[in-house]
């Protein structure tokens, strides 16, 4: 492998697309049940709205389109995810092509991702918004590269489109961007290319792309921000001193999470080259460096004057991606022999492209051995075909207690609306002449002695939604075999049929 890289180093490409292409195969080999982010995609793709929650929609609005191309399958689920993180290793590979005179280098760069778990292995088990973003920041990095060596209206303009997709992939892309050019600021040649007149096309391409869903953001400030600063602030009440000290661990923990990796490696592999290279630089790693003071700088701000007290590792992502490329500039220019450590790499990094899909299968097929089941190993489809197939009549809706739950469903059931308390902004009108088929689960361990009764987050969903609903029979239960399951081991979900009545009309 390493000798037919050496001599076609572009053939880099062609392994990175036969392994996200071996991870299409492999997910739609393991069980239709789905991750909580896959299940929540499924979900809300049977609407089309500006906005859904406290992420933005470009995710679901890529879902939504691929589902009406291949169906609501594990299928349009797994080829949306994978095309785009293939599409992110090539930006960024042909960003280091662009940039690097040792080809050895540049095959690592486009492969180091690898190296940095969020992107390489967490990308792949179970995220969506978070893969929209690495998307975004390749294509900015790959537009910001273009735009400095070889500037043009269409270079700009790249930019302005990565951007724009970026803001509404993730907010917290929008640090990238922001770091990037206020750390230019401090360069001569890349201020020029900042106040370019040329960068109005970036900036008129930002507003087009972002414009819609920031209307609908600011009219849904609440319902857009409310999780998040939930997840950012320490509402135990502890004192200001310890949730800035908390803020300034957490914050620690995730640069050490997301970077640490990769860096031990380097390390390893070019042992005192690599010390040595971190005296040596060019103007992208000085831009790389002072993009990453003034990120710190926001950060730290943000802990220390607005009370956030929690930094999680990918919300780092947009920051860390630059970082393969930056230590193989480094590299470069302390002019590293690369011949051997070029060779150690290769084999890590491939052997990194094994171990991911290996685990991601091994753990859902030796669930039963284990005992430690997935998400993927509960019966979501055995179950709703087993309901499906004893009820009466088709139902009216689906009404699922969580959006896990709804989501699975949907993906084994695309012709009923499915609905949980998790969307209750999107209700549509529901048949009167036929019930609705409500579901919940209690999960592997049931407490025999406990109530079935419908929880209660359920039953003020419907209520609320159709206040003239009332049950057509008792709760009733379904014990299913897990998926890879050992013999005996069943989930348990719940289920009552309901007259919807007469729908509450919309104010």
């Amino acid at each position: 492998m390493s000798d037919l890289l050496e001599r076609r180093p572009h053939f880099v490409f062609v392994l990175l697309f036969a392994f996200f292409a071996l991870n299409v195969v492999l997910r739609v080999l393991l069980p239709s049940s789905l991750e909580l982010d896959e299940a929540e995609q499924m979900f809300v793709s049977q609407w089309l709205a500006l906005g859904y929650s406290n992420q933005p929609p470009l995710y679901n609005w890529l879902q939504y389109g691929a589902n009406t191309i291949f169906g609501a399958s594990v299928l349009s689920l797994s080829l949306l995810k994978n095309g785009m993180l293939f599409a992110s290793y090539l930006l960024m590979g042909l960003t280091a092509f662009g940039v690097l005179r040792d080809k050895r280098l540049a095959v690592i760069a486009s492969l180091g991702l690898f190296m940095i778990s969020q992107i390489g292995y967490g990308a792949q088990r179970d995220l969506t918004h978070t893969v929209a973003v690495i998307f975004s920041s390749s294509l900015f990095l790959y537009g910001l590269f273009r735009t400095v060596d070889r500037p043009s209206g269409l270079s700009y303009l790249l930019m302005g489109l990565a951007i724009g997709i970026g803001a509404i992939s993730k907010y917290n892309f929008l640090l990238l961007p922001g770091s990037v050019f206020l750390a230019a600021l401090w360069d001569d040649q890349l201020r020029r290319r900042i106040f370019d007149r040329r960068i109005l096309l970036a900036a008129l391409a930002t507003l087009l792309i972002i414009v819609p869903h920031a209307v609908w953001f600011v009219k849904n400030l609440d319902q857009a921000t409310s999780r998040t600063l939930e997840k950012l602030t320490d509402n135990s009440g502890s004192g200001t001193v310890h949730q800035i000290l908390l803020g300034l661990y957490s914050l620690t923990e995730a640069l050490v999470g997301v970077s640490s990796l990769i860096l031990l490696i380097f390390a390893a592999v070019f042992g005192r080259q690599m010390f040595t290279a971190l005296r040596a630089g060019n103007m992208w790693t000085r831009l790389t460096e002072r993009t990453w003071i003034v990120a710190f700088l926001a950060l730290l701000s943000l802990i220390l004057f607005f009370g956030v007290s929690e930094i999680r590792d990918r919300w780092l992502i947009p920051l860390v991606m630059p970082l393969p490329l930056y230590l193989c500039l480094k590299l470069e220019e302390a002019g590293a022999d690369t011949s051997k450590p070029f060779r150690i790499l290769l084999g890590i990094t491939v052997a990194i492209m094994v171990i991911i899909p290996s685990v991601l299968g091994l753990r859902i097929v030796t669930a039963g051995w284990t005992g430690n089941y997935q998400k993927l190993n509960v019966p979501y489809g055995p179950m709703i075909n087993q309901l499906m197939a004893e009820a009466p009549v088709s139902p009216a809706a689906i009404v699922a207690g969580d959006g896990q739950l709804a989501g699975t469903i949907r993906l084994h059931v695309s012709d009923v609306p499915i609905l949980a308390p998790a969307g209750q902004q999107f209700f549509p009108d529901i048949a009167a002449d036929r019930p609705i088929l409500v579901i919940w689960r209690s999960g592997r361990k049931v407490d025999l002695a406990s109530s079935p009764e419908m929880p209660g987050n359920l039953a003020r969903f419907i209520e609320r939604n159709l206040p003239d609903s009332r049950p057509e029979g008792l709760v009733r239960h379904v014990d299913v075999p897990y998926h890879y399951g050992a013999p005996g081991d069943t989930y348990r979900f719940y289920y009552q049929w309901v007259d919807a009545g007469t729908q509450k009309p919309e104010s």
